[in-house]
C-alpha cells in the first residue's frame, strides 16, 4: 500500500509515522510518499520518520517529493496536512479578528474563513491533479478547516472524506478516567467540525456520561475550557471549540494580552525540527504532544484500515449529511459517528437534536456553504456575506470592515484579489 502525505514536511507527520509503525499489522504500508515544497523540512522530517520506522522493524519505505504529481502517483490514499502561509498567517487569522472584537481563532469565526479562502483554492488544486495520476486514491482531509474543505472536496466530486482528532480525543479522556480500555469506549457525538458535543457515553452499553460529570466533572471542564456549572446544566460535554461560542467575550478579553497560539507553535516547531536533525532520534519526541494533534496518528491509522481493509469498524468522520440530521440540506458535511469500509462511510440513525443544539449548528452549516462558495469563487462582497452569516460576528458593519482586512491581509494567497 503506497500512502502520500501532502504536507508531508509538517512537524506533525512523525506523530503519524508513529502510529503506522505501532499499528503496522492493522494498515500494512509499503511505501510512505512525503510530498511538500520545503526541501528543508522535508529533508528533516522523512530522516526521522524512516528511523521511527526502522526502530520498529517496519518494512515500509520513505520517498520524498517536492512535486506533487510524482509524489502522488499511484497512491492508494492520500492524507491533506497542508497549512498554506504557514504559522505566519495562522497569527493573521488569530490576532486580525480581535480588531473588531471577534475572537481570533485559526479554524473559527473570521480567522476559520481566512484559513478556508487560502486553503480550499490549494486543496481543489491539488486533488485535481491527484485524480489524473491516482483516480483510485482515497483522499482523507486532515487539512483545516476540515469541514469546509472536505465539503469542498466532495462538492467537486472527490472521493474524500475528512477526519480530526476532537474525538478520539474525547474517547481516550474518558476512557482514562474510568480506566478502561479505550475500545470498549463509544460515544454519541453530534454537529460540525469544531462545533460538536459528546451526548452520551457507552460501556457495556450503558451511557455512563452522567457518572463521568458527577465523579469527574471539574476535570472535563478545565479539559473544555467552560466552567463546570455549564457542563451540568447541559448534562452534556461540548468540545473546546463551543468555548469560543459560549465564552466569546471573555475569550477575546484573554486573547488581547496573550500571545497568539502561532508564535507559541512556531516556537514548539522550531525545537522540534532540531530534534528531527538529530541523527540519533529514532522515537517520537515527547514535545510534539505540545505541538497539538494529539491521538491523530491513532485516528489517521484505523480509519485508513477501515478504508482498506475488512471494513465495519465506526469512526466519527466528516461526511455528506444526506439526511442523518434532518434540519440540515442534504449536502452539508457533519461530523458524527459512521461504518466506514472500502465503499466509504455510512452514517447512522442518530437520536434527535435539541433546539439548543440544532440551532447552532444549522447556523454554523449555513456559514459553511457561504464560506466555500467565497473560497471557490472570491470577491470580498461573498467574503463579507460569510461573515455576516458566522453567529460570531453577524453584525454589517463588522462584517464589511473584517472582509477588507482579511482580503488585504491574505492578498498574496488569494488569486482573485487585485
Amino acid at each position: 500500500m503506497k500512502l502520500a502525505v501532502v504536507g508531508g514536511g509538517s512537524t506533525y507527520t512523525p506523530e503519524l509515522v508513529d502510529g503506522i509503525a505501532r499499528l503496522h499489522t492493522e494498515l500494512p504500508v509499503t511505501e510512505l510518499s512525503l510530498v511538500d515544497p520545503d526541501t528543508h523540512r522535508l529533508a528533516l522530517v522523512a530522516g526521522v520518520s524512516a528511523r521511527i520506522l526502522a526502530r520498529a522493524g517496519h518494512p515500509a519505505r520513505v520517498t520524498t517529493s517536492t512535486e506533487l504529481e510524482p509524489g502522488v502517483a499511484g497512491a492508494d490514499a492520500v492524507l491533506l496536512q497542508l497549512r498554506v502561509g504557514g504559522q505566519a498567517m495562522r497569527h493573521q487569522d488569530e490576532t486580525v479578528p480581535l480588531e473588531c472584537g471577534c475572537v481570533g481563532q485559526e479554524t473559527v469565526g473570521a480567522g476559520g474563513l481566512a484559513m478556508a479562502l487560502r486553503t480550499v483554492p490549494v486543496v481543489l488544486d491539488a486533488a485535481e491533479r491527484i485524480a489524473s495520476v491516482a483516480p483510485r486514491a482515497w483522499i482523507v482531509d486532515f487539512t483545516n478547516p476540515v469541514g469546509i474543505v472536505t465539503r469542498a472536496l466532495l462538492d467537486a466530486g472527490h472521493r474524500a472524506i475528512g477526519l480530526c482528532n476532537v474525538a478520539i480525543g474525547f474517547q481516550r479522556r474518558f476512557a482514562a478516567l474510568l480506566d478502561v480500555d479505550p475500545a470498549r469506549v463509544a460515544l454519541d457525538h453530534v454537529g460540525l467540525n469544531h462545533l460538536t458535543w459528546v451526548r452520551s457515553v457507552y460501556l457495556r452499553g450503558e451511557d455512563v456520561l452522567p457518572r463521568l460529570l458527577d465523579q469527574h466533572g471539574e476535570v472535563i471542564a478545565k479539559q473544555v475550557g467552560l466552567p463546570e456549572h455549564v457542563l451540568r446544566k447541559l448534562g452534556i460535554v461540548p468540545s473546546y471549540y463551543l468555548r469560543y461560542f459560549y465564552e466569546h467575550d471573555a475569550v477575546v478579553a484573554e486573547q488581547r494580552v496573550t500571545p497568539s497560539r502561532a508564535s507559541a507553535v512556531a516556537e514548539v516547531e522550531d525545537k522540534l525540527l532540531a530534534l528531527y536533525a538529530d541523527p540519533t532520534v529514532d522515537t517520537k519526541p515527547d514535545l510534539l504532544g505540545s505541538r497539538g494533534g494529539a491521538f491523530y496518528s491513532e485516528a489517521a491509522v484505523a480509519l485508513l484500515a477501515s478504508l482498506f481493509g475488512e471494513g465495519g469498524d465506526v469512526h466519527v468522520v466528516n461526511v455528506r449529511n444526506n439526511g442523518t440530521l434532518p434540519f440540515l440540506p442534504d449536502n452539508a458535511v457533519i461530523e458524527v459517528p459512521a461504518t466506514v469500509t472500502s465503499a466509504g462511510a455510512q452514517t447512522w440513525p442518530i437520536a434527535p437534536v435539541s433546539p439548543l443544539l440544532a440551532g447552532l449548528i444549522g447556523h454554523v452549516s449555513a456559514y459553511e456553504s457561504l464560506a466555500v462558495r467565497a473560497a471557490v469563487t472570491g470577491g470580498v462582497d461573498l467574503v463579507a456575506e460569510a461573515l455576516l452569516a458566522h453567529p460570531l460576528i453577524g453584525q454589517a458593519s463588522v462584517a464589511e470592515k473584517l472582509a477588507e482586512r482579511l482580503v488585504e491581509v491574505n492578498r498574496p494567497h488569494l488569486p482573485w484579489a487585485p
